[in-house]
């Protein structure tokens, strides 16, 4: 009995992906006229999905002064997200002439209109003195405002301002439980921190396991500074078997996610021949890699 297969042939395979692809096109197409239509006769939050779209060129041709533009346009008639991707652009100078000026005013409009992402922008300039005299107390009150609001990012940086006392007095207890709500909420940053502080035992009980873990979630999500802590608990055996081979291959991960200290310690692994075969080559690649990233010890030492 002859067997008749009822899979398609590549060839036919290939033709079906391509409508598929062709269908998913237009339709992204379809979305971009509506979406410029439904801006041009006025609907704001339209807007500010458009300038979204034309910042990241999600499906469309990217074009970040419009994009500007357009998040312009849309805090102005009310929608607080557009004054916070705004405020983010003017700060990052991305795609458009930064001005910190600008940046101030869209945080401020966008923390005021309830757009807690702008709350913790505004916090960050007070905290360094962005366009702004320093103001540490203003800024821990914007990074409360920002986490009782449910940003994570505001939490891991209200984090931080108990475990250096700025702003606020030092309470590292509550600093832990501010960069758990953090990690817990997909900021890789306070998974770190959070991480540093059960390594040490400071305001936690002492975890290595815990903070291996920790530091091992950051890692696996490309945050390079987890791949960095990770690997310095395989080189020194905390909470993990040491494994210098293993540490150099987390150093190494950590320096292509543009990790600075990541690349000086790899670099010096390399001089060395610890955990890696010696190569002088490699040695130097990697510290001029760290003095790019602003890592001024592998400046010194090119």
């Amino acid at each position: 009995m002859i067997e008749i297969s009822t899979r398609p042939s590549t060839a036919l395979a290939g033709k079906l992906l391509l409508v598929v692809a062709a269908v998913a096109l237009a339709a992204c197409s379809s979305e971009a006229k509506r979406l410029r239509l439904s801006c041009a006769d006025g609907n704001a939050a339209d807007c500010n999905t458009l300038a979204y779209r034309l910042a990241s060129g999600d499906h469309v041709l990217q074009d970040q002064p419009r994009a500007a533009g357009l998040f312009e346009q849309a805090c102005d008639e009310g929608v607080a997200e557009g004054c916070y991707r705004l405020g983010r652009m003017h700060q990052e100078s991305t795609g458009i002439v930064g001005d910190s000026a600008v940046a101030i005013s869209m945080y401020r409009r966008a923390c005021d209109g309830a757009e807690m992402r702008g709350c913790t922008g505004l916090g960050v300039l007070y905290r360094d003195s962005v366009g702004v005299p320093q103001n540490l107390t203003r800024a821990a009150g914007l990074f409360q405002q920002a986490c009782d609001g449910d940003d994570a990012l505001g939490c891991s940086h209200l984090g931080s301002a108990y475990v250096a006392g700025e702003g606020v007095a030092q309470d590292l207890a509550r600093a832990a439980g501010l960069f758990e709500h953090a990690c817990d909420g997909d900021v890789m940053a306070g998974c770190i921190r959070l991480g540093d502080l059960v390594a040490s035992g400071d305001g936690v009980t002492q975890d290595l396991d815990q903070a291996v873990a920790l530091y091992r979630e950051a890692c696996d999500a490309d945050a390079g500074a987890g791949c960095f802590k990770l690997g310095g608990a395989h080189a020194n055996g905390a909470g993990v078997t040491q494994d210098s081979t293993e540490a150099a291959n987390l150093f190494d991960k950590g320096c292509d996610l543009q990790h600075a200290e990541s690349c000086f310690t790899l670099g010096n692994m390399y001089a060395t021949g610890t955990g890696v075969s010696r190569n002088l080559g490699q040695a130097s690649w990697r510290l001029r890699r760290a003095c790019r990233l602003g890592y001024e010890a592998a400046c010194r030492d090119d």
